[in-house]
């Protein structure tokens, strides 16, 4: 008989899913039916019918790594990820050393060197607003540029998505949330609240076991990212045995100080092509100052509504002076104006603890 090209398996697999009407493929992974060990997928042709990698391959064999991290674009990633969000210093750097990770282990898939897929589910802590759900969608196209996923979508879930209110509901609406989740990351906001370990009838136990299944059986082709309050993800993880070990990379998100608010206003400003006038930015520091000593506080989240609201005064007064009869230029259109800030109920001691749809208000995730 001769022997099976692993290679062949996965360029039909490929061509068969490019007639599909789903997502595109991503590189060096066949979809489930009929695939290839993982440690093989993607295999250079000089070695992709070696028995044996660790004594069949010389040592000194070159691998053409320029080449892969040229093909993978995962720099280009990275560099988004430094230019849209402000600081988060270390949060940066653990994304970088996952994607080493995953860098190294496609180069050593390229020579045909078996490995079981590397543990990447995460947990991502932090308070409202410190970047989570941007951070998930990056690393969703990290995973697909690598090979990790099929597909690098992020699918957003919360109890509600998963957990059923009656008997016999919990099950199917998580497996119908795992299948869209396939070939890429399910990203589970406040995910302490799956499970009410204190409530005896509480349905989310059938979404844990299915959840701890699927996390170890699937791992090669799903990213299972649970967020939320760092003090309820603790308690979460300790009241449900085997789901901590599961998680790979813990990951906490500080929050901001007055400075990066700062830096993270005018970086919003500048994607919605406004400026803030020099008098605005000084009010604007004040507003964030008085803010941040108030309930609710969301940090970028926050940040993003008082510029929304400075957005609508703007927009008020320059339709007043139209209305008018006064000429606009392009100018006007896009200066934010210190009154448009200083309006804020902010400055007048207001706290938002009634009227929350006009607030700064958020839940722990992003």
């Amino acid at each position: 008989m001769q022997p099976t090209d692993p290679m062949a398996s996965v360029t039909r697999a490929m061509a068969q899913a490019r007639k599909s009407s789903g997502p595109p493929l991503g590189p060096g992974l066949p979809p489930r039916d009929g695939e290839e060990p993982y440690g093989r997928a993607g295999a250079d042709d000089r070695f992709a019918n070696v028995d044996d990698p660790m004594q069949d391959i010389p040592d000194d064999a070159v691998v053409d790594a320029g080449a892969i991290f040229r093909e993978s674009r995962v720099d280009e990633v990275l560099d988004e990820i430094d230019r849209e969000l402000i600081a988060l210093r270390d949060v940066k750097g653990r994304i970088r050393e996952i994607a080493a990770l995953l860098l190294v282990d496609r180069l050593r898939r390229s020579i045909g060197l078996e490995a079981s897929p590397p543990t990447l589910h995460m947990s991502f802590t932090g308070n409202p607003g410190t970047g989570k759900t941007t951070v998930a969608a990056k690393m969703g196209k990290i995973l697909y540029k690598l090979g990790y996923v099929r597909k690098g979508h992020v699918v957003s879930v919360t109890r509600d998505d998963l957990v059923g209110q009656y008997v016999g509901h919990t099950a199917p609406k998580t497996t119908e949330v795992l299948k869209r989740a396939m070939g890429g990351v399910l990203f589970i906001d406040e995910a302490y609240h799956i499970y009410r370990v204190d409530n005896e009838r509480d349905y989310g136990q059938e979404t844990v076991e299915l959840l701890l299944q699927v996390m170890e059986n699937r791992r090669e082709d799903i990213v299972v990212i649970m967020a939320g309050y760092k003090e309820q993800m603790d308690r979460f993880f300790a009241d449900v045995p085997g789901l901590s070990s599961r998680i790979a990379h813990h990951i906490d998100f500080p929050d901001y100080d007055c400075d990066e608010l700062m830096e993270i206003a005018r970086l919003m400003a500048e994607q919605q092509r406004y400026r803030l006038s020099d008098k605005a930015e000084a009010a604007f520091g004040d507003y964030l100052k008085l803010r941040l000593g108030q309930p609710r506080f969301a940090n970028g989240r926050s940040v993003r509504n008082a510029l929304d609201r400075a957005r609508m005064r703007q927009a008020i007064r320059l339709y007043a002076d139209g209305r008018d009869g006064g000429k606009l230029t392009k100018k006007d259109l896009v200066t934010i104006e210190a009154d448009d800030v200083l309006k804020s109920r902010v400055f007048e001691g207001g706290f938002y603890q009634e009227r929350e749809s006009e607030d700064d208000t958020g839940s722990a995730g992003d």
